[in-house]
């Protein structure tokens, strides 16, 4: 049964991973939004990189609504796609001071109104920012969960639909950590080290097969959903 392989699998990867977590750096839900929108085709750790000095200069929701579009593409450009990340960062500022009196909102159906913001970017805010349990689908999602066979779409809202009948509700946002880390660490897009594969046992997508298969998601080849 599907379940039991995903509870063995988040078993595993809880032992191999204990510290997996949210790697974007944030001090509160509006810069967590902030950089869930930056991190749209660009690794965490290049986010990470531009934020510090991107919240300095712009340190709350009010600055980001106030500022200028041409300096914060500036500060971003490196993220890549920055001209649309800054419309979108600075529309949500607006959208949340307007609509939500200046406060992230914690429901799901109030964040996907944001600019910017799609389920999955929801989902990440949901589960860091408010301790709300999400299923965040981003490429690694995509691509690992199709490989060990606990979905077979492609589609990211599907796929999470999927893992949300397979994984406990209270686990969502740590699951979505453990895969995601897991395919930062071992579990690559190009080179999947299956040799050392802590969970290799559960997966039936092994060696070539798993790079034809990886090679295959053309639909997951980048994550656009704040473009």
């Amino acid at each position: 049964m599907e379940s039991k392989k995903a509870a063995a699998i988040s078993s595993i990867l809880k032992k191999a991973y204990p510290g997996a977590h949210c790697s974007l750096a944030h001090r509160g839900p509006f810069e967590l939004l902030a950089a869930t929108i930056l991190s749209a085709q660009c690794t965490d750790k290049l986010v990470n990189q531009v934020t510090p000095a991107l919240f300095r200069k712009y340190p709350s929701m009010r600055a980001f609504a106030a500022a200028d579009p041409r300096k914060v593409e500036k500060a971003v450009r490196s993220t890549g796609f920055y001209r649309n990340k800054t419309k979108n960062i600075l529309g949500a500022a607006k959208a949340v001071l307007e609509r939500f009196g200046g406060k992230v909102p914690a429901l799901m159906e109030d964040l996907i109104t944001i600019p910017g913001v799609g389920r999955k970017t929801a989902n990440v805010i949901l589960g860091n920012a408010f301790g709300i349990p999400g299923i965040s689908v981003d490429t690694h999602m995509i691509r690992i969960n199709r490989l060990l066979g606990l979905t077979c779409h492609a589609d990211p809202v599907k796929i999470e639909f999927d893992l949300m009948e397979l994984v406990p509700k209270k686990d969502w946002t740590l699951f979505s950590h453990l895969i995601i880390h897991h395919g930062r660490v071992r579990c690559f897009a190009r080179q999947p080290d299956c040799g050392h594969c802590e969970i290799q046992d559960l997966c039936p997508s092994m060696d070539q097969k798993k790079i034809k298969v990886t090679r295959g998601l053309k639909f997951a080849a980048r994550d656009s959903e704040t473009l």
